[in-house]
């Protein structure tokens, strides 16, 4: 079973407009609604495919939404209350899937609802092989948030995979886990210097494995992804006749990673198979089983270090 830890979780409105005209008043040609923030992406994959999933996430008591749409899609859910209200964040889509993001910041949480969300993540861990601790913190919590949470899971022997940025992402590495998912922005952010070039996103993903993450799975937008383990990296991408929404991409990369075993070039294959399913959907909708095809893989044992990454 794959648990997932989503401290900040978000409803998500996707708006798709003819052309977004700041200080005008615009129509909506559609509208979509989701339950995200990344750790609930990856448990609605997870899900959706088939894989034992638990999420785990804040909710309060003006949330009751959020959890329902969970709950119709199948997704299996522990929900720790809170006093506040979860985000509620809005994406404008254009043609040509220029897509716009007005994101809240989230509630904050108090020393008591941190402390209940923690033991939720620890009694998980004892039946689950990986905690997926994924996303931004809320507003005023230690950035050593999931640095805990990697500690508590260690306790019961359960894996820990870490998606986020900034000083909780170093401060998970440094404190030791098993797996972390930045993006190309993350990367350079993380070792302070340009990623440019494939070979620069391998040097990268090598630092912070060095760092203290047994493994390294960096997304690198339309280049796909990298994955360095023990020593080894590998290259993966896939052919997309059409770029609908990439808004959960990395989320999706991450459940087919984790499903597929969360080691390995095969793995690496599974988990860039999900993420091209899921950026040919609209908004944050993520993909069935039956929508993911393997086949439009490419995998390299041996990355092009000198490729130049395109400009997403």
């Amino acid at each position: 079973m794959i648990a997932t830890f989503t401290p900040n979780p978000s409803m998500d409105r996707t708006l798709e407009v003819d052309e977004f005209v700041r200080g005008g008043v615009i129509r909506a040609n559609s509208f979509r609604l989701d339950p995200g923030g990344k750790g609930v992406n990856v448990a609605r994959v997870l899900s959706s495919a088939g894989v034992p999933t638990l999420a785990i996430f804040p909710c309060g008591a003006d949330d009751l939404d959020f959890v329902h749409l969970l709950e119709a899609a199948g997704v299996p859910c522990t929900v720790v209350s809170i006093s506040g209200r979860i985000r509620q964040n809005i994406s404008i889509l254009e043609p040509e899937g220029v897509i716009t993001h007005l994101n809240e910041p989230g509630p904050r949480l108090t020393s008591s609802e941190v402390l209940a969300l923690l033991d939720t993540v620890s009694n998980a861990a004892r039946r689950a092989d990986w905690i997926c601790a994924s996303g931004s913190l809320p507003p005023g919590q230690d950035p050593g948030l999931y640095q805990e949470v990697a500690r508590l899971a260690r306790l019961h022997g359960c894996k820990v995979g870490v998606d986020t940025s900034g000083e909780p992402l170093a401060r998970a590495v440094a404190g030791g886990v098993d797996l972390i998912k930045p993006n190309r922005h993350e990367l350079e952010e993380a070792v302070a210097g340009e990623v440019t070039t494939v070979g620069d996103a391998v040097e990268a993903a090598f630092a912070l494995n060095r760092a203290g993450s047994r493994a390294v799975l960096a997304s690198l937008g339309s280049d796909g992804a990298i994955l360095v383990e023990e020593g080894v990296a590998w290259h993966a991408e896939a052919r997309v006749d059409e770029v609908v929404s990439n808004v959960g991409a990395g989320d999706a990369l991450l459940a087919g990673f984790l499903a597929a075993g969360g080691s390995g070039v095969a793995a690496l294959a599974e988990g860039i198979a999900w993420a091209a399913a899921k950026i040919s959907l609209p908004g944050s909708q993520m993909p069935r089983s039956e929508q993911i095809e393997r086949s439009l893989v490419r995998v390299s044992l041996e990355p092009d270090k000198s490729r130049k990454l395109k400009e997403d």
